[in-house]
């Protein structure tokens, strides 16, 4: 992918939920240099490896999510497999932690592993959702938005070393994030 947006989800007249079931295969946004990709529902292994400049949200992911990923914005609203970030050397990744479950499926070698402690973040990952939530329908991204002061403590950020001074990521910076376009 390099540019435009996508839209992923169920048919309106679905009877599962859509946030426990795969609707994107394996290795989507496999070195992607831009454009933003909305799922509604999880994806599958290897999501965003090699992105460089992609932008998605997607509701859960595979093994090895985030992997030699060298930049763009990637938020998980599920579970995840293991070897999340091994490699990643750009870009910023949110995952909404549930149960206490993540921090043992990342892959600690390079990325930096914190909860969102700037307001700059919290506002890039409340966009990013909101938008999720209006392209999509996602009724697990509207119940996040509905209750944000309870969902927001429960996300990781990870941050490798070139995001570091980032606003994103660190509170002494003060630039703020964008979102690309909103129909």
């Amino acid at each position: 992918m390099h540019g435009g947006e996508i839209i992923i989800k169920p048919p309106t007249d679905a009877t599962y939920n859509p946030s426990q079931n795969v609707i994107v295969g394996n290795t989507c946004l496999y070195g992607s240099t831009g454009g933003i990709l909305f799922a509604n529902g999880q994806a599958g292994e290897r999501f965003a490896v090699r992105n460089s400049k992609g932008i998605a949200v997607i509701e859960g992911a595979g093994d090895h999510c985030c992997e030699y990923m060298t930049g763009g914005v990637i938020v998980v609203l599920g579970k995840v497999g293991r070897n999340v970030a091994a490699g990643m050397t750009g870009g910023l990744a949110y995952f909404l932690d549930e149960d206490d479950s993540f921090r043992e499926l990342v892959n600690p070698e390079i990325v930096k592993i914190q909860r969102v402690i700037t307001e700059v973040g919290a506002k890039q990952l409340q966009e990013l959702i909101q938008t999720h939530a209006q392209r999509t329908g996602s009724p697990k991204a509207k119940k996040i938005l509905q209750n944000w002061q309870e969902f927001l403590p429960k996300f990781w950020q990870l941050v490798p070393p070139s995001e570091a001074d980032s606003p994103e990521a660190n509170p002494e910076k003060t630039t703020e994030f964008s979102l690309v376009s909103s129909h």
